[in-house]
């Protein structure tokens, strides 16, 4: 079943394949630039939508409201039969259930992205759509959905997108969401799996990011994790650049964590932008009871720790414990520093 806007916006059309959060705030930024935008997802979600609208907000303070007669929303996957651009915007889990779906439905002129977290998304549609034009992306930022149609934009930062033929960085960018294409887009999206890192962390807390992110404590339970994650990658030979800021080595960034706090907040405050009530999507994802993708992150430099020979006693005992309070089902467990500290001494 689809439900479409009252006027249709101009070429391209775009169809979010999977919006949940990140899907919805994106979708909704290109509707509100003009785009005609489709948003296929849950029918729970669609019939949210289809009575609120959208309303986003940001960490700067934006707050627009729009009507459901501004975008399309779907929950029927014969809607990507029109798309000229699909963003994939679902949890790795369900990229090869989306990848099938495109398959079947979607033109092959359709131009396929990935907005997706982890490094192997990107790969695995371009191996599932031999015929597509598929790209690999990354988004920087952090969206909660706040229940009422409400998606807000936590953090900042801009999408990248892999080059390739057209501009499509030129078309998808609108006021307030911009898109770059670069070539070497996998060592981006590995600099974003290393600082997504943080994102057990702070679902393991249960706190704003901003106030993790200012606690010593958690700073260098941050900086400690990183570096074991940095010297894995070292090992494997993968170069991972920071998504935020080009010029500054990821090797630097334990370094400024681990920074006495007032120096620590003057330097992050010229890469990041954070919402005081900003919280990660893994936290978000426990909350609600859903499945997170620990596997695509600290899972990922687990798995390529053993292969490696290398121990990571952080990175490991992190992800069991998400494991472990995605089992329980009882939201974030709200650890402090010291608890995980123990825990982890425990676990060794």
């Amino acid at each position: 079943m689809t439900e479409t806007s009252k006027e249709t916006a101009p070429y391209p059309q775009i169809v979010v394949a999977g919006a949940g959060s990140i899907g919805c705030f994106v979708g909704g930024m290109l509707a509100r630039g003009a785009h005609h935008v489709t948003l296929l997802m849950r029918p729970h979600l669609r019939e949210e939508l289809a009575r609120q609208g959208l309303n986003l907000t940001d960490f700067e303070g934006m707050d627009e409201e729009l009507a459901p007669d501004m975008f399309a929303r779907a929950s029927d996957p014969a809607c990507l039969g029109a798309a000229d651009i699909i963003l994939v915007t679902v949890k790795s889990g369900n990229t090869a259930e989306m990848a099938e779906l495109i398959r079947i439905h979607a033109k092959r002129e359709a131009v396929v992205i990935s907005l997706q977290n982890g490094v192997g998304n990107g790969g695995f549609l371009k191996s599932a759509l031999p015929d597509f034009d598929v790209r690999a992306g990354m988004v920087p930022f952090n969206v909660v959905h706040m229940g009422g149609g409400r998606f807000h934009r936590g953090t900042s930062g801009d999408i990248m997108i892999e080059k390739g033929a057209g501009r499509l960085g030129w078309t998808l960018s609108v006021s307030g969401l911009s898109v770059y294409e670069r070539e070497a887009i996998v060592g981006i999206q590995w600099g974003k799996l290393l600082m997504n890192l943080t994102n057990a962390l702070n679902a393991l807390a249960g706190i704003p990011l901003r106030d993790q992110l200012r606690s010593m404590g958690w700073r260098r339970i941050i900086a400690d994790q990183l570096s074991e994650a940095i010297k894995v990658l070292e090992a494997a030979e993968i170069e991972a650049v920071m998504p935020l800021s080009r010029r500054l080595p990821i090797r630097f960034m334990p370094k400024i964590l681990r920074l006495p706090s007032l120096l620590f907040n003057w330097v992050a405050r010229s890469m990041l932008t954070i919402d005081p009530n900003a919280r990660s999507s893994m936290w978000e994802d426990l909350e609600q009871g859903r499945r997170t993708e620990i596997d695509e992150l600290q899972g990922m430099i687990v798995e390529l720790a053993r292969e490696k020979g290398i121990k990571v006693p952080i990175n490991t005992r992190v992800a069991e414990l998400i494991r472990e309070a995605e089992a329980a089902g009882e939201g974030s467990p709200q650890l402090y520093p010291r608890d995980l500290r123990r825990d982890v001494r425990a676990h060794r």
